[in-house]
């Protein structure tokens, strides 16, 4: 053997083909993520942000919610409501990102907002509705009647403990599929496997929920909710990664971080809620783990659970189609006992 033929040996035998194309498929997933990243946070700009108008005369209100509608570049998405109370509950309801309530006796009028649905948002709110005031010669007074808690920064509190709830819950899933081989060797692992992730999601939902809570002081919303919303998330996320570790082998991580990691954390709406994305990451994020787990965090903690219930149905699908799946893929698959031997 010559030692370039000796060299190339080596290397074969160092670096499989097999690893060489998992490497190659590592670094498609490395690109992937930074132009998802980047293009999701590079330039936000808010579109169509829902925001209540009202005023004590109907007309005077319509007028208004016409010339905020026709902004240049759809800013936002105006609607009229009857009263200030109908506005604030809007607000709180969470039907909206905002209220303008204006005063046609003076010249200065009213912008509720809600700092803790996301502080980028809320600015983004008094920036836009401040200039379109001042165009017509009146001035804004800003109330937020949700604010983030001190503890919160900018209201990304729940964006985070969100995010280490997905990683938690893919990296248990692919420890606890790897450890006896990728795929799940029979129904009875697969259920076993399905019922050791809900009992690390039940524990990783209350323990991320108190750090986040009494140790922390960083979101002051009820510890019952969190857990629960934190258990869904963990088990959803977990869910996911063993059905796509049953359908595609240890392939199956990289798709799982795929869909969580690459496409789930930048349209979540954690530093930019979902009026400020591009269209395409404001479009997936709340039908992905990340952003449902947020919208419903922060809904949970500054909005007394109001807006939760259509995310907490998303991470329950989420949930049920990945332990379908992780089942079906493990009967499928199952052999007859003289097969299976080997397990």
């Amino acid at each position: 053997m010559t030692p370039s033929q000796g060299f190339l040996a080596e290397i074969k035998d160092a670096v499989t083909t097999r690893a060489a194309l998992l490497v190659l498929g590592v670094l498609v997933l490395q690109l992937a993520f930074i132009t998802s990243y980047i293009g999701a946070f590079h330039h936000p700009k808010p579109s169509e942000i829902p925001i209540a108008v009202t005023a004590p005369a109907a007309q005077v209100a319509e007028r208004s919610a016409q010339q905020l509608g026709t902004l240049p570049g759809d800013p936002l998405d105006p609607r009229v409501v009857d009263g200030e109370a109908a506005a604030l509950a809007q607000v709180r309801d969470r039907n909206v990102d905002g209220a303008l309530i204006i005063d046609p006796a003076g010249r200065t009028d009213r912008l509720l907002v809600a700092s803790g649905a996301g502080a980028s948002l809320s600015q983004a709110l008094e920036e836009v509705v401040g200039a379109a005031e001042r165009a017509q010669g009146r001035t804004v007074r800003v109330t937020d009647v949700a604010p983030a808690a001190k503890g919160d920064s900018r209201g990304l509190s729940s964006f985070y403990l969100v995010i280490g709830w997905c990683v938690g819950g893919y990296l248990c899933a692919a420890i606890l599929a790897i450890s006896a081989g990728a795929r799940p060797a029979n129904p009875h692992r697969a259920v076993i496997r399905l019922g050791a992730l809900l009992v690390y999601a039940i524990a990783a939902g209350l323990l991320g929920a108190v750090i986040a809570g009494p140790v922390l002081n960083a979101l002051p919303g009820s510890i019952m909710g969190l857990w629960g919303l934190g258990t869904l998330v963990v088990f959803a996320v977990g869910a996911i990664t063993l059905a796509f570790q049953g359908l595609a082998g240890v392939i199956g991580i990289g798709l799982a971080i795929l869909l969580v990691v690459v496409l789930g954390n930048p349209s979540a709406g954690g530093a930019y809620p979902y009026p400020l994305l591009p269209p395409f990451w404001s479009t997936i994020g709340p039908a992905l783990p990340p952003g449902a787990g947020t919208y419903a965090a922060r809904s949970i903690t500054y909005f007394n659970g109001n807006g939760a219930g259509g995310p907490m149905l998303v991470l329950s699908a989420w949930a049920l189609v990945g332990a379908a799946v992780t089942l079906a893929c493990a009967t499928l698959r199952h052999h007859p006992p003289a097969a299976a031997t080997a397990d």
